[in-house]
């Protein structure tokens, strides 16, 4: 392993892939998102990246665990229980799989991701 192998996120040249959720999992609004995987391990389990979206509101169901850090925007994670937490540029936190409920952004949201899928048994 070399020097040269450590992933420097801030000069990545990772494309950004454009995408939205499935029509079925939108809520409200457009939510058009992009995504810039930088980092993929060879397992496939580890990733790495920056994620962007527009206002919208959509469902999710999180299969992995998510270390979230917003560096700009306003989002707000609503649990299927009914309980909500807004989230905001500066804001550090994970969401661990099981996750059942909607991200809605309120503002143009962009954060760094770290994320960890589980093998599944």
């Amino acid at each position: 392993m070399s020097i040269e192998q450590i992933v420097d996120l801030a000069h990545s040249s990772a494309p950004l892939e454009q995408y939205r959720p499935a029509a079925e999992k939108i809520l409200s609004g457009d939510p058009a998102q992009g995504v810039r995987n930088v980092f993929a391990s060879p397992c496939g389990q580890f990733n790495v990246g920056f994620w962007e979206g527009e206002p919208g509101h959509w469902t999710v169901n999180y299969s992995e665990h998510e270390y979230c850090e917003i560096l700009e925007g306003v989002s707000v994670l609503h649990a299927a229980d009914g309980g909500s937490r807004t989230v905001r540029a500066g804001d550090r936190f994970v969401i661990p799989a099981g996750f059942q409920g909607s991200w809605e952004v309120v503002e143009r949201c962009r954060k760094v991701y770290v994320i960890f899928e589980q093998a599944t048994r």
